[in-house]
């Protein structure tokens, strides 16, 4: 009797396997008489929850010496330069999860440290890329290489100063996305009358220099698409030099003038003032 138990003993052992469990990279033994990865995972007390990665599947024959991986799925809720997504991921490290999701913001910026952990209960992840982004501010003209969140932290990095009443485009606080030209440009605090800004300006431009707005005409000198001389680009309100502004500013400025001049053009443009009313 003692004998046959023994039989018995030995036949049940020698069906038990040896295999080896590992989860997020953490490896446990494991001793069962399971058949299949299921199973095993089952005496090994290891849940799957949807979206967990198994290897061998989990209908997969188990033999002795067998090794079974666990990835357990993560919730990452990413914003990229400010657009937020929300994804599956098995990697538990930070960098490894973007690389998963086929994102390298090597150069960029990112809300935690590319070797932290992706803890199982998920995690908000916000990555800045960097981007080229122009800034044009009278005669100063930059390229910047930056990962900042708005067109204000932009400019602070440039040490662009924004008084008050200032014209910043796009607003201070957008996105400053990949080739965004951001443009400050003096107050408009006077009003242009709609019967001034109904004139052809156009008109005037092409007449006087072709509507070039870097004209140069050292015989003033003469500066800009509306021919400004340095002391009428002052007196309608104008900093440094007409021809490092833009087209919308030259033209404020230009229908400012106009509209100080009480409509008395000849004395700015004599020789194209009358294309104003064509």
């Amino acid at each position: 009797m003692g004998a046959a138990a023994v039989g018995v003993l030995v036949v049940v052992s020698s069906l038990a396997k040896d295999v080896t469990v590992v989860v997020d990279g953490r490896p446990m033994a494991v001793r069962s008489f399971a058949g299949s990865v299921r199973e095993v995972l089952g005496d090994a007390g290891v849940s799957l929850s949807s979206g967990d990665v198994v290897r061998p599947a989990a209908q997969a024959t188990v033999s002795d010496g067998s090794r079974i991986e666990v990835r357990r799925a993560r919730l990452i809720r990413l914003t990229v330069d400010g657009r937020t997504t929300t994804h599956m991921v098995t990697s538990t490290r930070v960098g490894d999860a973007l690389a998963e999701l086929d994102i390298a913001p090597a150069a960029g910026k990112i809300s935690a440290p590319r070797d932290g952990a992706v803890p199982l209960s998920g995690m908000e992840l916000t990555v800045y890329t960097r981007r080229s982004v122009y800034v044009v501010a009278g005669s100063t003209r930059l390229t910047s290489r930056t990962t900042a969140r708005t067109v204000r932290e932009v400019l602070r990095q440039k040490d662009i100063a924004v008084r008050p009443g200032y014209q910043v485009n796009p607003p201070l606080d957008s996105f400053p996305e990949d080739g965004t030209v951001i443009t400050v440009r003096p107050p408009h605090t006077t009003p242009i009358q709609p019967d001034v800004a109904g004139l052809d300006w156009p008109a005037l431009a092409e007449c006087e220099t072709d509507g070039n707005p870097e004209a140069y005409d050292p015989d003033g000198p003469y500066y800009g698409m509306y021919a400004f001389s340095l002391r009428m680009w002052q007196t309608a309100g104008g900093a440094g030099l007409p021809s490092d502004w833009p087209e919308e500013e030259q033209t404020y400025r230009a229908q400012l003038l106009y509209q100080q001049l009480g409509g008395r053009w000849q004395s700015q443009w004599p020789a194209c003032g009358a294309h104003l009313y064509n």
